[in-house]
């Protein structure tokens, strides 16, 4: 999840900086009040329509991204999609197999996309804007690296995200912090603008809007990454449904083997190892980690 979660923030930055942006230019060009300030007592801000604005932009933003997700996923990863229907080598046809096996048993009607994507790192990932348009692809690295056992742990980790709606889920709630971004971060532009030249002010504002947007949507991401490691804890109860605990735990325990492996082995590149997002970590860099401590999650496996 740490994968699609990342492209799912990153298109929303980007698509919500784009709608500010194209919204400054529209009010600029057509003489429309865009900046929700009345001239009133205090700092003059029409807050139900700055609300009723910032609820429209944050949900659409979101929702954008998720329309996108699935397409900037097999564009950025460079993803081989794999067509059950044409001629695939031993190693696709056993990973189309197990994904649409595991789809089965997680009651999805509609089969999801499969792929895989060249990279050293052990890695799979699930995204789409639904349950209909998903997509579960693994790294080149995962299957020359994992038994078929662990693979097929971590592919049940990743249909039960799609059959649990977790990018939904994550969608909605990522809407909710976009539409307090947005309200806030024009707010406290509004009061910085206030410590500069009249003449300056609607530069200020407007460059203070897209700076304080991007910061308030990184620290709103520490809030959606706090739920995306609780939902792990759900896709690993999922997998364990579908593929077996025993495997689910053989996965995890696998992925563990190989990160601590790689930590030591100084051919290993490290940003490999933070690519996977798939180990938790100490300190203030936790808070922004989308996967709790894996030790952690084989415990809290085994206890079920």
């Amino acid at each position: 999840m740490g994968k699609r979660l990342f492209y799912l923030i990153l298109t929303n930055i980007l698509v919500m900086t784009t709608i500010v942006i194209v919204w400054s230019l529209i009010t600029s060009l057509t003489g429309i009040n865009g900046s929700f300030q009345t001239g009133g007592p205090g700092l003059g801000i029409d807050y139900v329509s700055l609300m009723v604005f910032s609820l429209v932009v944050g949900f659409a933003g979101s929702f954008i991204s998720l329309a996108m997700s699935r397409w900037m996923a097999k564009m950025m990863m460079k993803v081989k999609v794999l067509d059950p229907n044409s001629s695939l080598n031993e190693q696709e046809q056993a990973v189309v197999e197990k994904v649409h096996r595991l789809a089965r048993a997680a009651g999805l009607v509609h089969m999801p996309q499969v792929g895989i994507y060249q990279s050293h790192e052990v890695n799979a990932f699930a995204t789409g804007p639904s349950k209909k348009r998903s997509l579960v692809a693994v790294s080149t690295g995962l299957l020359q690296t994992m038994d078929d056992d662990a693979i097929e742990g971590v592919i049940a980790h990743e249909v039960a995200h799609v059959a649990n709606g977790d990018m939904v889920t994550m969608t909605l709630l990522q809407g909710i912090v976009n539409t307090f971004v947005v309200f806030f971060s024009r707010i406290v532009a509004i009061i910085v603008s206030r410590f500069v030249r009249e003449d300056l002010q609607v530069v200020v504002q407007f460059i203070s809007i897209i700076v304080f947007q991007i910061l308030f949507s990184i620290l709103g991401s520490l809030v959606v990454s706090a739920y995306s490691r609780h939902r792990e804890y759900h896709a690993d109860r999922g997998g364990a449904d579908l593929a077996g605990r025993d495997k689910m735990a053989h996965a995890l325990r696998s992925l563990k083997a190989y990160t601590d492996r790689a930590r030591v082995d100084d051919r290993t590149d490290d940003s490999a190892i933070q690519t996977m997002k798939i180990n938790g970590k100490g300190g203030l860099v936790s808070l922004f980690s989308t996967h709790p401590d894996l030790d952690d999650r084989i415990a809290r496996l085994e206890q079920r």
